[in-house]
């Protein structure tokens, strides 16, 4: 090993501790801190960033970078004559490591140390206030907080294209990299294009024949104590170790942490107690994902998830694929009665049946499978005119009332927490993840595709509680990669083929419209 890849991994090794740090800051902003202590904890993580920032942009890591390239090149020329195996997967490798290296440090080289700070400040004000201001229906006041994060969203974009200009048509491409890296705007656009032809006329017909179908009404009175239990035993059937992790309450649910320490977040209903296992078995796959990737490289760039559309095929996978499937149902009924007595009266079909229940509404989240990529498209087609100056943040809800019309015919009649405030994406500036939902529905369906096929036997497995065999197959395609190969490459490896939307839909068809699940 060159004496620059030596010295890379050594600042690597200091940025992976300050994330570590900034990781857990962040989640106790979110969960445990009181609302006092917002603003000090703001300054906090965006010293922490700038800090980061200082250290991968400093003069010397594009000096070692160069160097390790150099080095590169050489031992590849040796490994030409040499031509073994081994050796030729070690360069591969190495050509992993510092390509993800360079790119983590292009990202930083893009923004200016000042610009870096103030986005960290800016989204956390956002963030904090957001938390009341959606319940209080508060548009006015959340836009007072929303416009400098906006602003500062347009001058990272802006810069981001301007250092490569060749790859980003748009601000928003630009933007749109950070989440879904390596996958084109072209790729995304093609997916996107197919769901919008398809998906409405699909939703219909699944409409029509579910009308006529006796579903169950799940609502009740379910005690917060009685679903956390229950939520714990689906995380664990789901193959979650909780001597690595915890299961905590938030407004919005998410997964965060590192190998070792994973954090989970849930919300719970009184009423209804589907909606936290869904999103508890959805944050599940995102903490699967995080602990199944390599041990020796958990402190660099080729150690990490691929990209957020890849990590929402996990989430998504465990949700829909797992979860959701009729034949896991049969499986949690025992659980389900056990913590939640109030349920003896529901069978696994029924339980189904009112889970898979298709009809548009207005709350992302709580949205059915079949309608749920439009919800993304809404979002998608603002957010992108947002970033690129065709559309003021005081547009948001009438070009929002506008969409949801055109897409789903419902109205938010001014109710903004059903609207344009429900989400905690755009508080504090990441604009361009939401594709990334959509390209993970369509990821996963096409793994969970591959190891249907692969294991025939998976409707067995399923109702008696064995998930194991697919954390095994997605150890070995997808988790076991990290960042080693692109995305396409990834998805190609593991299912002969890179993203197409066709097995989402030949997925959606096969639930909705042959009952084969």
């Amino acid at each position: 090993m060159s004496q620059s890849i030596k010295q890379l991994e050594n600042r690597f090794h200091r940025l992976a501790q300050l994330d570590h740090a900034s990781t857990f800051l962040s989640w106790d902003q979110m969960v445990m801190m009181p609302n006092a202590g917002n603003e000090p904890r703001s300054a906090a993580l965006a010293e922490l960033a700038s800090l980061r920032h200082e250290l991968l942009t400093a003069p010397e890591v594009g000096d070692w970078i160069g160097e390790a390239e150099l080095a590169l090149a050489t031992d590849s020329s040796t490994t030409e004559s040499d031509a073994t195996t081994a050796t030729a997967h070690a360069t591969a490798n190495a050509t992993a490591h510092i390509r993800e290296m360079k790119r983590s440090w292009h990202q930083a080289m893009a923004l200016p140390a000042e610009l870096v700070h103030a986005k960290v400040i800016a989204g956390s004000r956002c963030e904090h206030g957001w938390r009341t201001q959606r319940g209080n229906n508060d548009w006015a006041g959340f836009l007072e907080n929303f416009r400098p994060v906006v602003a500062l969203a347009r001058e990272e974009a802006q810069c981001r294209q301007a250092l490569a200009p060749e790859r980003f048509a748009t601000p928003y491409d630009a933007l749109l990299d950070l989440h879904c890296t390596g996958d084109s705007q072209a790729l995304i656009s093609g997916v996107f294009a197919q769901l919008k032809q398809e998906l409405p006329g699909l939703m219909q017909e699944v409409m029509e024949r579910q009308a006529s179908q006796s579903i169950t009404s799940l609502e009740g009175s379910y005690p917060i104590a009685q679903q956390q239990a229950l939520s714990e035993s689906l995380m664990s059937m789901l193959g979650f170790d909780f001597e690595s992790g915890r299961l905590d309450v938030s407004m919005h649910p998410f997964s965060t942490g590192v190998k070792g320490d994973q954090r989970i977040t849930t919300r719970y209903r009184e009423t209804d107690f589907a909606d936290a296992l869904q999103a508890t078995a959805h944050e599940t796959g995102h903490a699967a994902y995080e602990s199944g990737l390599p041990d020796e490289l958990q402190s660099f760039p080729v150690g990490r998830a691929r990209n957020m559309c890849i990590h929402e095929s996990q989430s998504l996978l465990f949700e829909k694929h797992l979860f959701l499937s009729r034949s896991f149902g049969k499986a949690m009924l025992e659980p389900l009665h056990r913590h939640l007595p109030a349920t003896v009266a529901f069978d696994s079909d029924a339980i189904w049946m009112a889970q898979t229940r298709v009809k548009p509404s207005f709350i992302r989240v709580e949205a059915d499978e079949v309608s749920y990529p439009l919800h993304v498209m809404l979002r998608y087609d603002i957010e992108s005119a947002l970033i690129n100056g065709k559309m003021e943040a005081d547009d948001i809800p009438e070009a929002w009332q506008a969409s949801l019309q055109n897409y789903l015919g419902l109205s938010v009649s001014g109710n903004h927490a059903l609207g344009c405030l429900q989400d905690i994406h755009w508080t504090d500036g990441a604009f361009g993840y939401f594709p990334s939902y959509t390209m993970g529905a369509v990821n996963a369906a096409q793994l969970g595709a591959s190891f249907k096929q692969q294991h025939p036997e998976w409707q067995q497995q399923f109702a008696q509680g064995d998930v194991g065999f697919v954390r095994q197959w997605l150890s070995d395609n997808i988790w076991k990669h990290g960042c080693a190969l692109e995305s396409q490459q990834l998805m190609s490896a593991a299912t002969g083929e890179g993203s197409d939307a066709r097995h989402l839909l030949a997925h959606l068809r096969s639930r909705y419209l042959q009952d084969i699940d």
